[in-house]
């Protein structure tokens, strides 16, 4: 009964005992909350865009190689700014949506701004729809974690 005792004694004295520095057991991360500018519930906003079926229907297929290789590039410098966290195709559906833009930026008029950069979108491949969108903060981590995933080009 003393060994029980002491040994509570001991586990009592070690908790509080800990210093202020060691993280709760959720793993909380203060300043990775504040890097990212998450909120208490770990999210922030963004902006999502919708890519639909443009108007241009008539681009010869060299063209549209040419604004997809552009389209493909500028999604990858987005996304080496910062501001893309995440992007890509939706798979066949009646609505005529080709692709998304979560975009790391604060307004939906500065998404808009940088859509207006894509070859695909400026030459009427795409149109675009855009809207606030609250999501989690750790949605920016995407980019850095996708490369490590995606295999290097022979």
């Amino acid at each position: 009964m003393r060994f029980v005792l002491f040994a509570l004694c001991a586990v009592i004295t070690a908790c509080a005992t800990t210093p202020a520095t060691t993280p709760p057991p959720s793993g909380y991360d203060a300043a990775l909350a504040q890097r990212l500018g998450a909120d208490e519930r770990g999210m922030r906003m963004y902006v999502l865009v919708v890519l639909k079926t443009g108007p241009n229907t008539t681009a010869t297929a060299d063209e549209k190689k040419r604004y997809f290789e552009g389209h493909f590039a500028n999604i990858q410098r987005l996304a080496d700014e910062g501001k893309l966290a995440v992007a890509g195709p939706f798979g066949a559906n009646d609505r005529q949506w080709r692709g998304l833009y979560i975009f790391n930026v604060a307004t939906v008029a500065e998404a808009l701004e940088l859509t207006r950069t894509d070859p695909a979108v400026a030459a009427g491949i795409f149109t675009v729809e855009a809207t606030p969108w609250y999501g989690s903060a750790a949605m920016q981590e995407m980019n850095g974690m996708h490369r490590r995933l995606e295999k290097p080009k022979s």
